[in-house]
């Protein structure tokens, strides 16, 4: 699609071109002839092209509350878009104000859907948002979209509607399947990614399975990155070893389940140029197993000089990880999340690893696994330590020797997600000392209330020294026994706080209180199994038009106090979610967010939206 020469975002105003014209004369008639626009058109032409240097999200939104002028500059020269709320407010809202937009972000459920708290067909929908970008915007090229109801019949609109489209990526969606995806290779023709991240794609019959990685076009592709670790079923190998070998600029690519170790092979022969690999199952195929000679897949890690990121190891067969060591040393980002590994295991590739900044594992791994990744990787920045098994009588295998030897080695860490059974004060706090620059720390103590291990005490200390120490610290989870006096931390030096998660925690309301009067930034607050009530919910009316969000799941909420809130707050949605079964006055949710337009119209009927 060609653009049009006025377009606002073409070339930076050229003053040499500018043909300025004295009062009463004409146009081209000497060379003392020129043409000026009005002042006021000249500031705004000025503002445009100054704008489009201003690439934060957030700065752009402070800069169209100036005055009506810029308002206007703003909207006119953004060409991507991020909406935080797919219901906070309508599409026809943003076509409406956003003229040229070529990429667009839209976030549906709230994370605590990942938990299984929402209930199936609770909504976030593609749909309207579909058709009103493919009216307004038919040179649309990117769409990104999480936790949010995608059809088939929205991905075949979508191929058809943007003839220049060239990047799709849908992360925890649900709702579509491989005829969505065969639509979407097929007329997407300028496709460069196709991520699928940790979504449910619907598998049907295998008899009607749509192989849709053969429709890709013949020739040579444009494609960077292909990722389908979350598609559930078997993919036409032949036809996928031909699509890498004919897309010369692919440099991420994460396979299914189903793409067995040998075929890694082949493909990283076609591909030695990724930098981003997710392995698939990392495990022999029957052929293999049956006595074929196997391949020196050591040699085809070794030719990807390029890798960075290595993830995958779905169904992982140990015997091969040596395979890994050639590209350990250029490794900055290892995802074992999916390997259920040892620390022996662990150790013979950790040790290669000393440039590693990203890494997330089991915590099958046990502490001395932990204690090797603090030896080594001394320049790391984000870790991530699930648990295998979340049952609370468990001992953990992670707990806080692990967690402290960490903050010792690993002091230019930014961002933690920890889970354990097990956690002491000294460890946190010896976490805030050391790790200064932490941006995100989220401790999951799995089971309720747990104390300090050692002393028995609430955790409120070690929570007070990571908010009081963490001066950069926007993200906070929060689990484990704690009194008022942690949440009177939180709401005292959590001031840049803009995400707060709590989990099975809390004392009474008066905590939540501390942290809705003092946590100014606070955008995203949620909170499930937690003790605190309607006194805990009215402390935030000063606050809440300021928020994103506010989730609360089996608190002590009462449907009066609720309905009390939505009359103080008419601008504020409030949807209480009950089970199907459950008519009582209890409130089992509710998800309260702000919006620009009228509630929504697609609320299924467990949902109740209070006005």
């Amino acid at each position: 699609m060609t653009e049009k020469t006025n377009h606002p975002s073409s070339s930076l105003l050229d003053l040499s071109t500018l043909v300025i014209t004295e009062p009463g004369s004409v146009p081209g008639s000497g060379p003392t002839t020129y043409q000026s626009p009005l002042p006021d058109r000249v500031l705004e032409i000025v503002l445009e092209n100054v704008l489009h240097f201003l690439t934060s999200r957030r700065d752009r939104s402070a800069a169209s509350l100036v005055s009506w002028s810029w308002y206007r500059a703003e909207a006119l020269t953004r060409s991507e878009l991020f909406i935080g709320n797919c219901y906070a407010l309508s599409p026809r809202r943003v076509t409406s104000r956003f003229s040229w937009v070529r990429s667009v972000t839209i976030k549906g459920k709230p994370r605590f859907a990942d938990f299984d708290l929402m209930p199936m067909n609770w909504g976030a929908h593609f749909t309207p948002w579909l058709v009103a970008m493919a009216k307004a915007y038919p040179w649309l090229e990117k769409v990104h979209l999480k936790r949010m109801c995608v059809t088939d019949d929205d991905l075949i609109q979508l191929s058809e509607s943007f003839v220049g489209f060239k990047e799709l990526v849908l992360v925890c969606c649900e709702g579509f399947g491989t005829t969505g995806l065969a639509a979407v290779a097929t007329n997407c023709r300028l496709l460069r990614v196709l991520d699928l991240v940790e979504s449910m794609v619907e598998v049907a019959d295998d008899n009607e399975e749509v192989d849709w990685i053969s429709c890709f076009p013949e020739g040579q592709t444009h494609l960077e990155s292909l990722v389908f670790e979350c598609v559930e079923c078997p993919v036409n190998f032949e036809a996928l070893e031909r699509l890498v070998a004919r897309s010369p600029s692919l440099r991420k690519l994460r396979l299914n389940c189903y793409v067995s170790i040998s075929q890694l092979y082949r493909l990283m022969l076609r591909a030695p140029h990724l930098t981003h690999l997710g392995t698939g199952s990392f495990s022999a195929s029957e052929a293999v197993v049956a006595g074929d000679q196997e391949p020196d897949y050591g040699s085809a890690f070794a030719a990807c000089k390029s890798l960075v990121c290595l993830s995958g190891f779905r169904d992982i067969s140990t015997d091969y990880l040596p395979a890994i060591y050639p590209v350990c040393a250029n490794l900055t980002s290892l995802n074992f999340s999916y390997a259920d590994i040892n620390a022996d295991q662990l150790k013979s590739v950790i040790r290669r690893c000393h440039k590693l900044q990203t890494l997330w594992v089991l915590d099958s791994i046990c502490d001395e696994g932990l204690q090797e990744v603090a030896a080594t990787c001394n320049d790391l920045r984000e870790l991530r330590v699930f648990p295998v098994n979340t049952r609370e009588e468990n001992d953990g295998p992670v707990s806080e020797v692990g967690f402290e030897a960490i903050s010792r080695g690993c002091k230019k860490l930014q961002s933690i997600l920890f889970f354990c059974q097990r956690m002491t004060n000294a460890a946190v706090i010896a976490m805030s000392l050391n790790c200064p620059d932490l941006e995100v720390f989220r401790l999951c103590i799995i089971g309720r209330y747990q104390p300090d291990s050692e002393t028995h005490e609430p955790m409120d200390e070690g929570f007070g020294a990571i908010v009081k120490n963490c001066k950069k610290l926007t993200r906070l989870a929060v689990s484990g026994l704690l009194t008022d006096q942690a949440f009177r931390y939180i709401g005292m030096y959590g001031k840049l706080i803009r995400t707060l998660s709590v989990a099975f925690a809390g004392d009474t309301d008066l905590g939540l209180k501390y942290v809705l009067e003092g946590c100014s930034n606070l955008q995203k607050l949620e909170i499930r199994d937690s003790p605190f009530g309607d006194g805990a919910l009215c402390s935030g009316l000063h606050h809440f038009y300021n928020m994103r969000f506010l989730w609360l799941s089996s608190c002590k909420l009462t449907r009066r106090a609720c309905q009390e809130l939505a009359r103080t707050l008419p601008h504020l949605v409030l949807e209480v979610i009950n089970s199907e079964e459950d008519k009582s006055d209890d409130i089992e949710i509710l998800y309260m967010y702000r919006s620009l337009d009228r509630p929504r119209d697609d609320a299924p009927k467990f949902v109740t939206i209070l006005n």
